[in-house]
Order: C-alpha cells, then sequence, then structure tokens
C-alpha cells in the first residue's frame, strides 16, 4: 500500500508551506529518512526526509507551489505499484502563498461548512471565526489599529487573514475603530500608481523573487511599520578579546570548536540582557512581556538571504557552549538541516554586517523582539588612550531598539555596560 507523503508542521504557527525542489524524481527509489523534497516557509528552508522507502510513484505539488500543512504532496510504494485515483481531501492544495500578488485558493473544510439547512446567523458566525484565524503578529497589528479582523476577507486558507491583508486593510486609511459593517463600507479612494521601475525600452533584466527574498520582504516591511526605530552606537576597543583569543583558540580548536568574536560578543550580551531585562522583551499591546529565557539569534548569511537560528537558554551556556552552538547552527543553516524549533523563539538577535567588511549595521528589529545588535568590522585604527596615540583592533556596536519601549538613555546604559564587558574581558570566562 503507497505511503502518503504531506507538508510538514514546521512550528506550530506556521500553516503552509512552498515546494521549493523535489530532489528525486516520480520512479526514483528512495530510502526512509534520505531527502525527497525542500521546502521554505516564513520561518526556516529545509530538506524533507522520506517518511518511507521504496519507489516514488507520483508527485502531487509542483515546485513552486504553495500548500496547508498536512496535504499529501507525493505517494511512495513499491516498485511496479499504481499510483492510488483517490480523490485529494478538500483544502488540500493552494495556488500561491499569501505573499504572493494573486490570491490563494483553497477550499474551505468539509467539516467546517455548515449545513444546508443551518441559520444564516450560523453561516455568518462560523465564516467569522474563518477569518479571525491569524497569526499573533496579524493580530497584534489588527489590536494596535483598532482593526476588527472580522471585517476583513481574508486571502489566506480557510479565509484566514495574512498580514499582507492586514497592511493593505491599515495602509488603504480605512476608518478602523468606528468602521461599519463590511456591506456598508464606502470605497477607498485609489492609491495613486506607483512610478514604473523601469521605462519601456530600458536595457534591463527581469527575473523572479525567490521565495526566500519574497519573506524577508514582507517581515522586514512588517516590522519598520510596527515598531519605531532608533539606533545607538559605540566604539569597542577589541584589545582585550583579541589577545585572549589568540592565546585560547588552539585550545578550543582541540575540542572541536572555533573561538570566534561573535562568541565573545555572544557571551558578553546575554550577560548584558540579564542585567537590563528592557531588551529581552516584546509589546503585546498595552502590555510589556518580559521573557524570563534568553534565546540568541545569530544571523546567518545564505546565498537566497538571511535566516537567524536561535541558540536557547544562551546565558546557561559556558563559552565553549556558545561557541559549539554557533558552529553547530550556521552550519546546518547553509546545508538547511535546521529543524523548525531552531529558528523560532528567539528573544533577542545578533547580525554580524562586519564580516563583510561593513564598519557598521543599522539592522531592523525582528519581530516582535524589542531591540538587535549589529556588530561592524573589527579593524586596527589609530585611538588615543590616556592622551597617547595607540593603534588598537577596534569595532562598532549599533543597537536598533524599538523606541516604544526603550528609550535613547537606556539603550546607552545597555551599549556602555557591553563595551565595558568585552573591553574588560575576564579570562575566567574562556
Amino acid at each position: 500500500m503507497a505511503t502518503e507523503v504531506v507538508m510538514p508542521q514546521m512550528g506550530e504557527s506556521i500553516a503552509e508551506g512552498t515546494i521549493v525542489r523535489w530532489i528525486k524524481k516520480v520512479g526514483d527509489a528512495i530510502d526512509r529518512d534520505e531527502p525527497l523534497f525542500e521546502i521554505s516557509t516564513d520561518k526556516v528552508d529545509a530538506e524533507i526526509p522520506s517518511p518511507g522507502a521504496g519507489v516514488l510513484l507520483e508527485i502531487m505539488v509542483k515546485e513552486g507551489e504553495t500548500v496547508p500543512v498536512n496535504s499529501v504532496v507525493a505517494r511512495i510504494g513499491a516498485a511496479g505499484e499504481k499510483a492510488a485515483s483517490a480523490p485529494e481531501p478538500a483544502a488540500s492544495r493552494a495556488v500561491e502563498s499569501a505573499g504572493d500578488t494573486g490570491p490563494v485558493v483553497a477550499a474551505t473544510p468539509t467539516a467546517a461548512a455548515p449545513v444546508a439547512d443551518a441559520p444564516v446567523e450560523y453561516a455568518n458566525e462560523l465564516e467569522a471565526r474563518l477569518r479571525t484565524r491569524s497569526s499573533p503578529v496579524v493580530r497584534n497589528i489588527a489590536k494596535k489599529h483598532g482593526i476588527d479582523i472580522r471585517q476583513l476577507n481574508g486571502s489566506g486558507i480557510s479565509g484566514r487573514v495574512t498580514k499582507k491583508d492586514i497592511l493593505d486593510f491599515v495602509e488603504s486609511g480605512a476608518n478602523t475603530k468606528t468602521a461599519p459593517a463590511v456591506a456598508d463600507v464606502a470605497p477607498v479612494t485609489a492609491k495613486p500608481a506607483a512610478k514604473a521601475p523601469f521605462a519601456p525600452g530600458e536595457n534591463v533584466r527581469i527575473e523572479p523573487m525567490g521565495i526566500m527574498r519574497k519573506k524577508i520582504g514582507e517581515h522586514m516591511v512588517s516590522s519598520i511599520r510596527t515598531s519605531p526605530h532608533v539606533y545607538s552606537a559605540y566604539e569597542v576597543d577589541f584589545g582585550r578579546i583579541d589577545e585572549i583569543r589568540q592565546k585560547k583558540k588552539a585550545e578550543y580548536e582541540a575540542a572541536g570548536a572555533k573561538l570566534t568574536y561573535t562568541a565573545f560578543i555572544a557571551k558578553a550580551t546575554v550577560d548584558t540582557i540579564r542585567q537590563f531585562p528592557f531588551s529581552n522583551a516584546s509589546i503585546d499591546g498595552d502590555n510589556i512581556v518580559y521573557k524570563r529565557d534568553i534565546n540568541l539569534g545569530i544571523a546567518v548569511a545564505l546565498d537566497q538571504g538571511l535566516i537567524v537560528p536561535v541558540i536557547k537558554n544562551a546565558d546557561e551556556r559556558n563559552m565553549l557552549g556558545i561557541c559549539r552552538a554557533i558552529q553547530d547552527l550556521s552550519g546546518r543553516a547553509r546545508s538547511k538541516q535546521l529543524k523548525a524549533d531552531e529558528v523560532q523563539g528567539g528573544t533577542f538577535t545578533i547580525t554580524n554586517p562586519g564580516i563583510f567588511g561593513a564598519v557598521f549595521g543599522l539592522p531592523i528589529i525582528s519581530q516582535p523582539q524589542v531591540a538587535i545588535l549589529g556588530v561592524g568590522s573589527v579593524d586596527k585604527r589609530v585611538v588615543v588612550i590616556d592622551d597617547m596615540i595607540a593603534i588598537r583592533p577596534m569595532c562598532y556596536l549599533t543597537l536598533g531598539y524599538d523606541h516604544r519601549l526603550i528609550d535613547g538613555a537606556d539603550a546607552g546604559r545597555f551599549l556602555q555596560a557591553l563595551k565595558e564587558r568585552l573591553q574588560d574581558f575576564d579570562e575566567g570566562w574562556v
């Protein structure tokens, strides 16, 4: 009997996934747990292993298609076995993702549909409930702007309201707090057409934006609209760290770990976060949610975009543990071997544009976090120390923060404490 392959649930907030690439083709033999296809979701790109051994009988979802989780995407069976012709369950296919320009096409699950003789009120109530199915980010945006999600016709699966839906509604300028019923809403004046990005006949090359690139764009636009970003930058002397690193790196390499500047920064950062809890928080409407666990995101640059694996409970690890975690997560991120929970639950993020030569960066906050640390390049510069000129390895650290919660004075105290920890790094920690 054929084994059904389904779109996996890559995290509790993930409702759908996109097939990026089929690693196996119809007719290919495959072993259990051998990579079968590659997917992309809001949180992670990953290779999905086969749930069974046999021959790939049928591929039901093409590359580039987006489908709900638990949809059947392929079937595996014995050699010579024919693919079953059973009809697909309702709501098992979607043509485009919510982030695409076209609408999502998905059937409403049969179990959720009202029976023919049910009262109209029941049908309306059911439809309203379907529309309110949305992510925490969508609900927070709706709460902030006083929007009743039931007024929106969601383009997501089963009427789900997506980030694009809610942001388009906010941008339209429709009256939110006192908006009448949907049927009575006056037509919104059309926005002026955006200027074309190129002129007719201009020598250009056009190619579709990749799935990860589109997701990153959606998240960044949402973050800018959610948080008023402010930045503070401090210059830090890395002389002490460089001295310890040169002294200890052979010892760490013998233990199978690389002693990098990032590891020193991560260790000092988690200690500073513990000192200033406002940096490890989120905003929920009019409430501040302080996170007791410090889950440190470390941004990793890939060819197709950026991914942020998370070191859970980073403050409970010693330097060797932090080094191993950074090395392991970044390596598996590049080979697309991360699990869904390894890119979720971050409470503070470090990103390092300095590895590409940037003197400093102004990173965008990863929602629903309230702060992000940008690390510039470590360069030898001429500085004045005790009224004397010296050449020291210097680095700019930039803190981007949500001004709804963090003021400039608080950011300054955070960066000053971080600077002191780095410049006077305790060798006993290494």
